[in-house]
This record gives C-alpha cells, sequence and structure tokens, in this order.
C-alpha cells in the first residue's frame, strides 16, 4: 500500500478535522518543505505515538519459534504431497520466524535443503545443510544431511563441468559466491538524447539526432526502491497473501533489496519480515538503512511504501549529500537543479532526486497534513531508534548522545526529517512503479497465461525526465536481480563498452527504456505514467493525470480527441474512422456503432441511414457486464482443472457477444484467449491456435500492430503451433515475434531465447 493503512488516514484525518480554523489557516499557508515538517513536529504528540503502536500491532515482525514450528509443519504437508516448491517457501518462513537460539532454525534449513536437493537446486541444497549443521542440528540426525550432501557434491561436480565443457575457461565470469554486490552500470543516456528544458516542462528527454525503433534511450537504476507487501503471485486474488493455505506473496519470493526471486532466502537476524537473496544484500541493506528499519519495520508497514521510501532514499544519500544539496545552487559551481531555473541533470546523483519537483503547493491541506504528520510521527520514532547508520555518523565515531549533548545529533535528525517530507511529497509525482510478468492461473496448467505484477516502488534519477503521454514513443522493460542485462549487446555499444567490462552480468534492479517507434530529431522522448490511450479513456485519463500529477494531459491522443470528439486509438490504419469505432454492433443490422451525443443523448447509434439503431449506454453496459461473468465464471473453471466445463460456459459467453460485439472488440479477444487456453489444456492444440489468432487479432486492433501486447498473443500462438507440431504455421508467426519482442525488450530477453530453441527444433 502506498499510502500509509486506512486506520492511521482516518486518525490523522481527525486530527485535522478537530484543529481550530487559526491553525488551519497557517498550516495550509506555508509554502516551504521546512516550515511545514516543523509546523507538523508541534502538532504531534504522545498520543499519535500511542495510537501507531496500536495498529502496527497488526503487522508484528518479532521473531517467534511457535510461528516457525508452524511454518515448519505446513511445509512438512506440502513436501508430503511433493509439492517441493511451497514446501521450500513454507520452510523459508520458519527460517525467517525462527530466533538464532532455536531449535527450529536448523531444523528449518535442513528441512528446505530436503525441498531444494528435490528441485535440483544443488548449491542452495549445500548451503543449507552447512547453515543447519553451524545451528547445531541433532547430531544424531546428521548422517542425513551428510548422505544428502554426497548426493549434492556429485551433482554439482558433474554440472560444473558440463558448463566448463560448454563455455571454456575464456567466457567464465568473475562471480561472487558471498552475493557482494559487483560493480554496476550506472544511469546512461544515448548519445541521441540530450536533456532539454523549458518553462512549461521543465526539464525533459528530446531525440537529439533520429531514433530509430527499438534502439535503447536510456538505461537507469532506482536510487532506493521497496518491495511491496502483499502482492500474491499464485492466482491474483485481492489481499494479503495467506501462507497456511500456500499462498505466497512477492515479500515471500524476492530479494527486500534487489527484488531477486528465490526459494532460500536469507533472513535478517532481528525481524521476522526482511529477507535477502545473499549475504551480501543483507549485509548492504543492514548499512544503507535496514539498521534503523530493523525495529520499526511494523510501524513503517502500518504507514504505507511512500513513506518507507522516502526515508530510505534519506537514509541512504546521508548527512553530507543532504547538507550539500540544500545549500543555494549559486554556491555550487557545476551543479544545476532541476526546477524552473536550472535545466540540467544529474545522472546517478541524489541532487537529481533531490531537486525533483515536490509540489508543495498544489498538494491539499489535508493530504499535505496527512503527509507531514506520517513524517513527524516516523522523525520521533527515529529519535528513539538508536544510533544512526553509517552515513548519518558524526564522523569521530561517536553516538549521538556522546558528543557533548543532545543538540548538535538533534540538528542533524531534524535535517533528516524535513528531508523525507520533501521525498514523500516529490514520490507522488516522480514514484516508479516495478513491474515483472509472472505466470498466472494454476501451476500445473499445460499453459500459463501471463499477467503483469507490481512489485516494488522506486525512484529513478533518469527516468524522472521522461514527460508524459497518453500514447508514448518509448517502451519500458524492467529487470531484477542479478542476471545478463536486458539490453544485452544494445548497451555496450551505445555506452562505451560498461557491460563488456563487467562480462553483461549486473546485480539489482535496472530499468531500460526504448524507441516504441522512430522519433526524429526534435521530438520529445515520451513516457506513459499509467493512464494510456489504448486501455482507457480520455476523460479517465485527464482526470487522474489532473488528480496525481497537477496537469492537464495534451498529448497527441487527448488532443486528436478532443478535435473529433472520438476516442483516439493507436490501431493500424489510424484516422478519424478508427477512431469512431466503437467495436459495437447493431443488433439490427449488424452495422458498426459509433458513439453519439445527439438528440437522443449520449450512447451508440447505427451510421446506416436505412437503420439509425440507438443503444443507451446502459443497455450497452448490462450487455457487457453479462459477458464478463460468464468469462470470469470460466477462468475460475479453469483454475480448478475443468476445462470442458469452461469451455461451455465460454461457447454461450462467445454467442452472445456474436451478437453485440465485433471481432476487434477487447472483450472478444479476451474471450478467445480464454477458449485457447481451455483447449490448450485438453490438448487440442489446433482448435487453440485458431481461437489465439482471434484474440491476437481483437489485441492488435486495440493496441496497434507495433505493440508489446501483440508481441505477447503472437509469442503465445507460436508455442501453440509448436505444441501441435504445425510446422509451417509456427514458422511463419516467429519473425513477427521477433520483431516485436526485439523492439521492446531487446534481443536477449527470456521469450526470445525459447523462440529460437522453436525455430532451431522446428527447421531440424
Amino acid at each position: 500500500m502506498d499510502l500509509p493503512c486506512v486506520q492511521w488516514q482516518d486518525h490523522v484525518a481527525q486530527k485535522w478535522t478537530g484543529l481550530d480554523p487559526e491553525s488551519k489557516e497557517h498550516f495550509a499557508s506555508l509554502t516551504e518543505v521546512d516550515a511545514v515538517f516543523k509546523s507538523a513536529l508541534t502538532l504531534t504528540t504522545l498520543d499519535d505515538l500511542d495510537f501507531l503502536q496500536s495498529i502496527s500491532a497488526t503487522y508484528s515482525m518479532q521473531k517467534d519459534t511457535e510461528q516457525a514450528a508452524k511454518c515448519r509443519e505446513r511445509g512438512n504437508c506440502s513436501f508430503k504431497t511433493r509439492d517441493y516448491t511451497a514446501a521450500a517457501l513454507h520452510y523459508s518462513q520458519g527460517v525467517s520466524f525462527a530466533p538464532l537460539s532455536s531449535e527450529q532454525l536448523p531444523l528449518c534449513y535442513a528441512n528446505r535443503s530436503a525441498a531444494l536437493h528435490h528441485l535440483q537446486l544443488y548449491q542452495d541444497c549445500l548451503n543449507d545443510i552447512d547453515k543447519a549443521l553451524t545451528n547445531g542440528y541433532p547430531s544424531h540426525l546428521q548422517h542425513k544431511l551428510e548422505d544428502r550432501r554426497t548426493q549434492c557434491l556429485k551433482h554439482v561436480s558433474q554440472g560444473q563441468k558440463a558448463k566448463d565443457d560448454h563455455q571454456g575457461p575464456a567466457s567464465k565470469h568473475h562471480e561472487d559466491p558471498d552475493g557482494v554486490t559487483a560493480p554496476s552500470l550506472t544511469s546512461e543516456i544515448c548519445p541521441q538524447a540530450a536533456v532539454g528544458f523549458s518553462t512549461e516542462k521543465g526539464r525533459h528527454l528530446v531525440a537529439a539526432q533520429g531514433i530509430a525503433a527499438g534502439e535503447v534511450i536510456l538505461h537507469d537504476r532506482p536510487y532506493s526502491c521497496v518491495l511491496i507487501p502483499g502482492m500474491e503471485e499464485v492466482q491474483g486474488k485481492s489481499g494479503w497473501p495467506d501462507t497456511e493455505r500456500g499462498e505466497f506473496g512477492t515479500e515471500h519470493r524476492c530479494c527486500h533489496r534487489c527484488l531477486t526471486d528465490t526459494l532460500c532466502p536469507v533472513p535478517c537476524d532481528g525481524c521476522s519480515y526482511s529477507r535477502y537473496c545473499s549475504p551480501g544484500c543483507q549485509r548492504e541493506a543492514w548499512e544503507e538503512h535496514h539498521r534503523w528499519e530493523c525495529p520499526l519495520g511494523a510501524d513503517l508497514t502500518a504507514l504505507g511504501v511512500m513513506s518507507q521510501l522516502a526515508l530510505r532514499v534519506t537514509l541512504k544519500a546521508g548527512l553530507k549529500n543532504i547538507q550539500m544539496a540544500r545549500e543555494p545552487i549559486r554556491d555550487k559551481p557545476g551543479c544545476i537543479e532541476s526546477s524552473e531555473t536550472h535545466p540540467g541533470h544529474h545522472s546517478d546523483s541524489y541532487l537529481s532526486v533531490f531537486h525533483l519537483l515536490h509540489h508543495l503547493n498544489r498538494h491539499g491541506p489535508a493530504l499535505r497534513f496527512l503527509n507531514a504528520v506520517t513524517v513527524a510521527t516516523v522523525y520521533l520514532k527515529l529519535s528513539k531508534a538508536g544510533p544512526p547508520p553509517a552515513s548519518w555518523d558524526l564522523g569521530n565515531g561517536q553516538s549521538p548522545h556522546e558528543d557533548g549533548g543532545d543538540g548538535d545529533w538533534s540538528t542533524k535528525l531534524w535535517l533528516m526529517g524535513s528531508a523525507v517530507l520533501r521525498h514523500v511529497l516529490q514520490l507522488r509525482c516522480n514514484a516508479q512503479a516495478i513491474t515483472v510478468l509472472q505466470d498466472a492461473g494454476a501451476a500445473n496448467s499445460r499453459v500459463q497465461s501471463r499477467r503483469e505484477l507490481r512489485i516494488a516502488t522506486a525512484i529513478f534519477p533518469t527516468l524522472s525526465l521522461l514527460n508524459h503521454s497518453c500514447s508514448p514513443n518509448t517502451s519500458v522493460a524492467f529487470n531484477t536481480g542479478t542476471s545478463v542485462d536486458p539490453s544485452g549487446s544494445d548497451l555496450s555499444a551505445d555506452f562505451g563498452g560498461a557491460v563488456a567490462e563487467h562480462g553483461s552480468m549486473t546485480r539489482g534492479v535496472t530499468v531500460t527504456v526504448r524507441a516504441a517507434k522512430v522519433i526524429k530529431a526534435g521530438q520529445e522522448i515520451l513516457h506513459c505514467y499509467g493512464p494510456h490511450s489504448s486501455r482507457m479513456v480520455t476523460q479517465e485519463r485527464q482526470h487522474l493525470l489532473r488528480e496525481q500529477y497537477y496537469f492537464l494531459c495534451q498529448c497527441e491522443a487527448c488532443t486528436l480527441t478532443q478535435e473529433d470528439g472520438a476516442e483516439f486509438r493507436p490501431q493500424r490504419s489510424g484516422g478519424e474512422a478508427a477512431r469512431r469505432n466503437s467495436g459495437l454492433l447493431c443488433c439490427k443490422c449488424k452495422g458498426t456503432l459509433n458513439k453519439s451525443s445527439g438528440d437522443k443523448g449520449t450512447g451508440f447509434i447505427c451510421p446506416k441511414s436505412s437503420c439509425s439503431h440507438y443503444v443507451s449506454p446502459s443497455e450497452v453496459s448490462l450487455g457487457l457486464q453479462e459477458i464478463r461473468v460468464d468469462l470470469d465464471k470460466a477462468v475460475d473453471l479453469m483454475e480448478r482443472e475443468r476445462p470442458d466445463a469452461a469451455l461451455r460456459l465460454l461457447d454461450k459467453a462467445q454467442t452472445q457477444a456474436g451478437r453485440i460485439l465485433a471481432e476487434t472488440h477487447p472483450l472478444q479477444g479476451e474471450l478467445a484467449d480464454a477458449m485457447a487456453r481451455a483447449y490448450a489444456t485438453m490438448g487440442d492444440w489446433k482448435n487453440a491456435a485458431s481461437h489465439l489468432e482471434r484474440s491476437a487479432a481483437a489485441t492488435g486492433s486495440q493496441y496497434g500492430d507495433d505493440s508489446i501486447e501483440l508481441g505477447q498473443q503472437l509469442f503465445k500462438l507460436a508455442q501453440l503451433h509448436f505444441n501441435g507440431g504445425a510446422r509451417g504455421p509456427a514458422l511463419s508467426v516467429i519473425p513477427e515475434v521477433r520483431r516485436l519482442l526485439c523492439l521492446h525488450c531487446g534481443p536477449r530477453c527470456h521469450e526470445l531465447q525459447e523462440l529460437q530453441a522453436m525455430e532451431d527444433c522446428l527447421r531440424g
């Protein structure tokens, strides 16, 4: 959750309502962040701290031996049913809950090693065996671990030999088995792009030269990021996942520092929540921010992701950087502020973050009060939290209370609090969701659908340069963990060979922005902040953008809509006719309905003069809702492994859709996709491919012929043709899939590797 929990929001809202008019007027009149923070401190009391304490108990993150034992038992149940992935995750929960001196800790490590052994994760299994023995695994059971170790060593040795024979010594990368971060790429902008400035747009990115479609424009790392808890990966249901039922969220599977997916996380020694992919990530997180976050974990969870991210940015920056950033620009030659008067950019530096516009005076007084009181409460909590992190050390090795009094440290802590408030205000307009594609549906399904999952919120210094368009000319792809860089050789060519120097390996989160179409010299490089013209109507997009980002969007999609009164669509044909196509059929003559705002009111009307049939919005909404209900029920049946029953419902929904929807309507595409999935689950690849072709046509109509959405549908179509042994159709669709995936994801994405393997097999 980005904002604080509802209980805290209600508490602060009541506090705001209870202020006398003079205090409200004074607070609303403040125009500087420092002044707002100072005012909030005078209004924050012990009652606020006590209330936070009462609601944060819901998010308790204490070590708990009893909970560790329960997790181990749940893991044993999953192990017996041979669900080794769920077993490993349950045992990992037990490892996180178990205190260091608990007998449950070595038992959970030992049990997890067994699950990892069955999953053929032999090196991870060996690591857990060592941890079990180091933490006091019972001596009379150790022979089991030694037998497992012998088996793992044999597999590891064979695997390493095969790897060495395949790669040769020249291709080996230098890897740190302890997981310490290796030198990484910094934020970079390609030579064809440049930072521009105008009073209206502030800093923004423009094409200094023509940029070809698919070319890498920028590569960036977050200054800091926070994992979003409760984002379930299994079924995609709302709410927090229930681990007792085998549901696990991103916080259970991802490193809390670099977001790497892992089945065997390294737990924090102090809390049961934070966990990491390696001891290296654990140490670096501790030194950078978790030393202070750890005792406040439940409080920070209650206060929301934005507050935690703002604190994390401040802790990483440290006292010296914040003091430098607060100095007047004129006193710092070479430092250019990103405000209205200072066009410039500091790649990969705290100054780039500090000088992002915070829009203090555009936040409503009540929202400003919520943010300020929240940060003031964090400040009061931090003042009692013990020694500062290394970045806030006083420089003489002393604790804050050993420097002759609290005064000096109190001043520095006050600077921290003010900086945190500044960043909270900035994040409303500048935070970036980190999204990944995850498999959805039943784990044992023969066909896996994909959905976009938001796993973290971050602040990217360079990505923040891009202004919004509802029909952007760029495509954004995220990469998490330690892996080959998603942009592959493109970065090596564009950014001076930095990739080659480090073996194309990066650690942590990266984002790569590519041109989704040809961008001419002088054109602005634009990114979509969320409301996209292919997913949302203009009025709704503009409302959301005005509410969150404080501007009225006048991009191409919004402007064309205003000019001709119809929705802009990035379709293959373009033009007014394509934009006016509603995708709705006239139930009388089967012609295509157009939007209407004439004498009969806003609705849809048949353009044929011989018909002129009118349909009200309520009739359309009711018809679509009935189809949607059947579709959702069918998807649920497929999740419960009943594809035959799902097909019966889908046939009914498709018959109904055929009466009122054109083949290119998005809902027709969803129906066809679901039918393809049902047939594929039953092994009927030919019928599955036929329906997916219909779905791809609807997808192309909605999102455009050059969209990643179409690329993903065609990739599934290639898989269906391949599985069904349809060599010719598979080879015919593969080139278009390759073009679209290269355009949006780069030449080294996982799907392209799978596509190449399919093609090699088909060509013999």
